[in-house]
This record gives C-alpha cells, structure tokens and sequence, in this order.
C-alpha cells in the first residue's frame, strides 16, 4: 500500500490543499504528513480532508512544527536532551501531533527519539568512503572510536528518551494511534539497532512498533554497522510501516526506489504482511524530479502493487 510524504513539497507551498493536489496529480491518494508542515498549511490541508482530495496514512513528528521552528526539523527537540524543558516542549509537541493525526483519521505517528551528545562520525565516515578510503587505517580507526564513544555516551541519552517515550506511549493510546519508532540515518543518534530491540521489548504493546527507513538503514549497511538483510529478518515481526526511498553508495539517500543499493527483491519477502497489506511512504528528496518519482511509482506498482 502506497503513500507519499510531503517532505517532497511543504517547502515550496503556502496553501496546504495546493500542497497535496500536487500529490495527487503525481499519482498518490494517500498521504503521510511530514516534519516540514508550518502551522500555515493546515487550513488548507483540513479543507481537502472535507472535500475528500486524499486520505492521511501516517504524520512524522513533529506535525505541524513548532511556529517558533522555521524549516523541516524532525530534531529541533529531543526526547533524550539533558534540558528538562526541551524535553517537555518535545513532548507536548508530539500530543499535538497525535492529535492532528487522530482528527486527519491518520494510524500512524513516525518518532524520532533523539540522539547522543558524540560528534558527527556518520557524516566522517560517509566521506572518506566517497573517496575510496571505506578500507583504510583512517575509516578503521574512525569508526572503532564512533562506535566505543557512543557506547560510553548513550545510557542517560536513552534514560530519558525512554521516560519520554512512556508518556507519549500512554497518550497515544487513549486516541488510538500507533506510534512507529524509525530507523535511524547515523550511528550517533537513538536508538541504535540493538537499543530498538530493547524498546520493543520494553514496550510491549500494539500502540508501539518499527518503522524501517529502507533509505536509512541501506547507509548503515554501506558503511559495515549491519546487514540490511539479516536485521530485518530480526526486527520484522514488530514492524508497522516503512520510509521507502533509495540509497546511492554510500550515504545519498531519499532517492527514487531502484535508483541505489537497496534489494528490495531480497528485503520484501522478509515483512511480515505482504506489500499490498504493508505501509509504504515514498519519502523523496524534494530535489528529485516529478518525472523520476512518477517512474519509480509506475516500476514499484508493476512489482509489488499499490
């Protein structure tokens, strides 16, 4: 099942109904309300919910965002930061989320959890493998001090994360929504994949499940900290929902599907429902073209259905 993320347009848009006409017109009913929505659009997104232009799948935190935030800013607070009142603005931001997803007949909520204090050794990482240096003492050593300075760093990070977790648990609940922790792009931030298990675990409850960025995790497979396959044979049983967008080695992501690295072919077989029965959000860079995403639709419709 097919939907599109708005991450592709909210930045060109003052009107939301314009915002999602242009959706629809690219070939999608469905739609997931991204991290860029300004508080401005949702007239215009309320007014095509009452003349029926699209249907709402799935909102990504924070939805609309903050009116003191300016762009598309998914981090701009986080559950797992040291400020006690960064900590509540995050969450009193996601109960409006929530709300906003309940009132829009929307299932889902997308979350980010947040991220550990370390340096951006993703991004290091990314570029010395750009320029062919993925095997070299310099990428080792890089990457052996990211992965044991985040092992150091990440407990309170994820205390806290989990604390706020458990409040948004608990509302979401009482509005019947289901929250979707997401795959993350860098090894730096929350939760890492063994850390996800463990709030699955700990959470054990419909309202909360996995959200595999198909993108995300592909940049993680390209730079050695997992196997795509083999973590979604793992996590795939508490998954809700994916991000679908491609990859090109090692870190260009938000790509059109069969543009990159990612086996679909391979990966698809492993969900738990088939692909007609599973979420999938087409989350395109808004850099990429009407043209390209149109094709990419058409290719994934043909293989695995809308």
């Amino acid at each position: 099942m097919l939907s599109f993320s708005t991450c592709w347009n909210s930045g060109r848009h003052t009107d939301g109904e314009e915002m999602l006409r242009e959706i629809v017109d690219l070939g999608f009913t469905r739609v997931e309300l991204g991290h860029g929505i300004r508080m401005s659009l949702m007239d215009g997104i309320f007014r095509a919910l009452d003349k029926g232009l699209c249907t709402f799948t799935s909102l990504h935190n924070f939805c609309p965002l903050p009116v003191e935030i300016t762009r598309a800013s998914p981090d701009c607070y986080k559950f797992s930061s040291p400020d006690d009142r960064e900590r509540e603005r995050a969450v009193r931001h996601t109960f409006q989320t929530i709300d906003f997803a309940a009132r829009l007949g929307a299932k889902f909520v997308v979350l980010h959890l947040g991220r550990t204090s370390i340096d951006h050794y993703t991004d290091k990482l990314i570029r010395l493998a750009e320029v062919g240096m993925i095997h070299s003492r310099e990428f080792v050593r890089l990457k052996l001090e990211c992965v044991q300075r985040r092992k150091d760093d990440a407990p309170p990070y994820l205390r806290r994360a989990r604390e706020c977790l458990l409040r948004v648990v608990d509302y979401a609940r009482e509005k019947g929504i289901k929250l979707g922790v997401e795959s993350r792009h860098s090894f730096e931030e929350i939760p890492n994949e063994t850390e996800l298990l463990d709030v699955l675990d700990e959470f054990d409850d419909p309202t909360v499940g996995y959200w595999h960025d198909f993108g995300h995790v592909q940049v993680k497979h390209n730079l050695g900290f997992l196997d795509h396959i083999e973590w979604m044979e793992q996590v795939a049983p508490r998954l809700i929902g994916c991000h679908l967008h491609d990859t090109q080695w090692p870190g260009r992501d938000h790509m059109p599907p069969f543009t990159g690295d990612v086996d679909y072919d391979a990966l698809l077989p492993l969900l738990p429902l088939p692909p007609a029965d599973t979420l999938f959000v087409f989350e395109m860079s808004p850099r990429r073209e009407v043209e390209e995403i149109a094709e990419a639709r058409d290719k994934w419709v043909e293989k695995f259905g809308a």
